[in-house]
């Protein structure tokens, strides 16, 4: 599990609970309690969005939230290290000999690289073949990323609707002071469940899911460039100082003091 999306998440409702009851009793809570204005407010927004895509786009965006909260696999320096590893077979016994490496690989995406080029297909032929299922597979990333920021927008928007409808009946009834507390209620409390609905959860976990999102490109990025280095023969080497450019300088010193992989 990502614990530090959990760690924010529950720390930012802890807060917003803190600055409540702070100098004041826990009972204080209930106030901000309200069943109208959950209703206009998250159930308007949920339900704009629903109108906005298909059912089966609609749970699989909020199915995504899931994402966030489970540890990255993503190795980049251990990518790196296996595309010099397949470098290092394929200086040494041919291309032809990738096709028994590929059989051990785990990711698709690499796996179907390799099995381009012992099919010996053209080199601009494989990057666009490698390039268009990226291209397929980021689109179908920042559409999940684009139903998060989308209920972002939609929280604070119902939020003013909710206090617009507050807001007209509390100055229908003006001459009922009873009235003023409810309607001033729903008034505000729409606002402060719209801005805790976009703040507190769409955007950190279209935050999260970006940043998901873009370390997953660089991997693919990084097979792709690797690939067509071992199809182009380079020496082991020089691929290995190439991919290390796709390295924080954190990463690289890292790998570079578990010791180079690639033979001369």
């Amino acid at each position: 599990m990502d614990i530090a999306t959990l760690i924010g998440l529950v720390v930012c409702f802890a807060l917003v609970i803190f600055g409540i009851v702070f100098g004041k009793s826990v009972s204080v809570v209930m106030n901000f309690l309200d069943a109208p204005s959950a209703l206009i407010t998250f159930g308007g927004a949920f339900m704009c969005i629903l109108a906005s895509y298909s059912i089966p786009e609609y749970i699989a965006g909020l199915k995504s939230i899931l994402l966030t909260f489970k540890t990255s696999t993503l190795d980049t320096a251990g990518v790196i290290k296996k595309i010099i590893d397949l470098s290092n077979v394929a200086r040494k016994e041919g291309l032809l000999s990738l096709e028994e490496a590929a059989g051990e690989l785990d990711d698709a995406f690499l796996k179907k690289g390799i099995l381009l080029i012992v099919d010996g297909t053209d080199p601009e032929l494989v990057r666009g073949i490698m390039d268009t299922e990226l291209e397929a597979v980021d689109t179908r990333h920042r559409g999940k990323i684009g139903f998060w920021d989308n209920l972002g927008a939609m929280g604070p928007a119902w939020g003013m609707i909710g206090t617009l409808i507050g807001l007209v009946n509390m100055l229908q009834d003006m001459d009922d002071p009873s009235s003023i507390g409810p309607s001033m209620a729903v008034a505000l409390l729409t606002t402060l469940y719209g801005s805790l609905l976009a703040n507190w959860i769409c955007a950190p976990v279209a935050a999260k899911l970006k940043l998901r999102n873009d370390e997953e490109m660089t991997v693919k990025t990084i097979m792709i460039e690797g690939l067509l280095s071992i199809q182009a023969g380079e020496n082991p080497r020089v691929i290995e100082e190439k991919l290390k450019s796709f390295l924080t300088p954190a990463e690289k010193a890292a790998m570079e003091a578990q010791g180079g992989e690639a033979d001369g």
